[in-house]
């Protein structure tokens, strides 16, 4: 697809010039080293993870137990050279143990706030519908506003600031559905599935050679927060011509009034699919967006913000099946 534009964008010396990606792609291939010390398979959730670093966003990650979900934010979050926290959601546990609650000083006579988990740059939420709406209901604000507000004062976070949220299936016993609102504020989620026989294989050899001890210790920080900001500020600078804004809006337009579609997505959606391209050219060393950045991010963007109609689920149908035919009915932009 980026053939048939090749005359319409600037050439390999040209986009050189105008911004230096050289570092960025140092870094990426560093961390992708890092992460193939541990982790077999699982390139796209990977990418989409990096993509979301850099945009900015927070990530759901969804599959099976024992697909290295878990596993994957770890080894991404230990490559960052930034502050890094783990919350295990469990049907017990309160909104304060998330946020952060005041308690009474005896000697000054007065509450005190004591941080949170979330009070990190990097929060890894592990099983998050595992606990029920109260508890789920206490990341709204931070989210989306980066922000805790606790008995009337209001609590910023640093940036950098991403969640990435890992969940069961909903079909699973004892999980919780997360809200719509909720979900809204992820930029991608991202389906995980089983490994094919070949990384299966290699999965069995690795854990037979290393006595099944996964040692994070092997992981190194190859990116400081303060070179994480650098590439995000490269955002602004990536080139996206408005008959792909008219693309990007075409799409989420047409999941609100598509036959297969009872909900369709939100301007929110429209957003993530913007940055999410401009982030995915910034890794793919390009200073401007293609069709096929955006075509690519068009599942991890749309699949957890549609509700299909009550037929197709019962035919069998899922969101991503109804996400390929909607992108097939729009022209792309050539």
């Amino acid at each position: 697809m980026e053939n048939n534009m090749e005359s319409n964008q600037p050439n390999e010396e040209s986009f050189q010039e105008r911004i230096d990606l050289s570092g960025v792609k140092a870094t990426m291939e560093k961390i992708h080293t890092e992460v193939d010390k541990l982790l077999i398979g699982q390139e796209e959730m990977v990418e989409l993870l990096l993509v979301s670093l850099i945009a900015g966003g927070h990530v759901l990650i969804e599959g099976n137990p024992g697909v290295a979900k878990t596993l994957t934010a770890k080894i991404i979050a230990r490559t960052i050279s930034s502050d890094f926290s783990r919350i295990q959601f469990t049907p017990d546990l309160m909104p304060s143990d998330v946020t952060g609650t005041s308690v009474f000083n005896f000697k000054t006579s007065d509450f005190e706030f004591r941080k949170g988990p979330i009070f990190s740059n990097i929060v890894l939420i592990d099983e998050i519908n595992r606990s029920p709406a109260k508890t789920q209901a206490a990341l709204f604000e931070v989210m989306e506003e980066r922000q805790v507000t606790v008995d009337g004062y209001r609590y910023e976070l640093d940036e950098p600031f991403m969640i990435v949220a890992t969940q069961n299936p909903i079909e699973m016993e004892g999980t919780y559905r997360l809200p719509e609102a909720q979900m809204d504020r992820f930029i991608f989620k991202i389906n995980v599935g089983y490994p094919n026989l070949e990384e299966e294989i290699l999965i069995l050899k690795s854990k037979h050679d290393s006595n099944n001890i996964i040692d994070l210790e092997r992981i190194n920080s190859v990116l400081s927060v303060e070179k994480l900001k650098n590439h995000r500020n490269l955002l602004p600078k990536i080139v996206v011509e408005d008959r792909l804004l008219r693309y990007i809006a075409e799409i989420v337009q047409r999941s609100r009034s598509y036959h297969d579609i009872a909900i369709g997505a939100s301007p929110r959606a429209s957003i993530a699919l913007m940055m999410g391209s401009k982030a995915l050219a910034i890794i793919r060393g390009r200073d401007y967006v293609t069709p096929d950045d955006i075509v690519d991010l068009v599942q991890p963007v749309l699949s957890h913000r549609i509700t299909i109609i009550p037929e197709r689920e019962m035919e069998g149908m899922g969101a991503t099946d109804v996400i390929n035919e909607l992108i097939k009915s729009i022209e792309v932009p050539r």
